[in-house]
């Protein structure tokens, strides 16, 4: 089996045709513990994160804004409070579930209110060429299984002009902070997994992937070969996190 017919899946190798079916098993699994995961995993400071990656996009009002794998609405109800139009879409049915149920505690019905739901392939979009002001993709593109193809997708559907945003784990260069960070992250996130959404496999999933995404650099010649432009990185807690960017030029 050659490197072209495999994908990453954790540590492991699979043929690419069983990613999107193992990885979108996982997010069933995990859905309704979804966010309270994400709060115990990184202490609260995926709040943080999001609010700053929010400020970064500057939605403005009336702008047509894809947030791809954004199932749950974190980022969507934050981009929608500045009056931008909010397409959430996601591979998986059961986050984007969750998200609306979200959406109607909040009092906003479905599809309305500055936001619709759509179940969406990352790799291969329904939606027309050129019609998004901004694309943005939170801790999701790590699991789609070819990266480049959903990468030209988001270059498709944004107008000339459009932005691209991208949320997502890498790898701290602070010393001393990264082996902490791994001893933490391989050891104890499975246990919390076991312990709050009885999936400790998910998460064991969840970490192996983000050690298997492409360092900072890297991805940021993914974004050019895209076709972006004026590509940028913002490292977090070293590169802990990163915010990519770049423009439809």
């Amino acid at each position: 089996m050659t490197a072209s017919e495999t994908a990453s899946f954790g540590y492991e190798d699979i043929p690419a045709e069983e990613k999107e079916g193992r990885v979108g098993a996982i997010f069933s699994n995990v859905a309704r513990k979804y966010d309270v995961m994400n709060d115990a995993m990184s202490v609260g400071m995926h709040r943080l994160w999001k609010d700053k990656f929010v400020k970064r996009v500057r939605p403005q009002p009336g702008e047509a804004i894809l947030d791809m794998a954004g199932g749950t609405g974190d980022i969507a109800f934050r981009m929608a409070k500045h009056g931008a139009n909010i397409t959430v879409s996601d591979i998986n049915q059961d986050m984007l579930d969750v998200g609306i149920e979200r959406a109607g505690k909040r009092g906003i019905a479905k599809d309305t209110g500055g936001l619709e739901w759509s179940r969406q392939n990352a790799e291969e979009l329904t939606f027309p060429d050129r019609v998004f002001d901004a694309y943005t993709i939170a801790f999701g593109i790590r699991n789609v299984t070819h990266i480049d193809r959903a990468l030209a997708e988001a270059h498709r559907v944004l107008k000339f002009g459009g932005r691209f945003f991208c949320l997502e784990f890498s790898t701290t260069e602070w010393p001393g902070f990264s082996e902490i960070y791994d001893v933490y992250s391989h050891k104890l996130v499975p246990k919390l997994g076991q312990m709050i959404a009885g999936d400790e496999e998910s998460y064991r999933y969840l970490i192996e992937s983000i050690r298997r995404f492409p360092p900072m650099p890297e991805f940021e010649k993914m974004i050019q070969a895209a076709g972006f432009k004026r590509t940028k990185v913002e490292p977090i807690l070293g590169g802990l996190v990163a915010i990519h960017s770049g423009w439809k030029v």
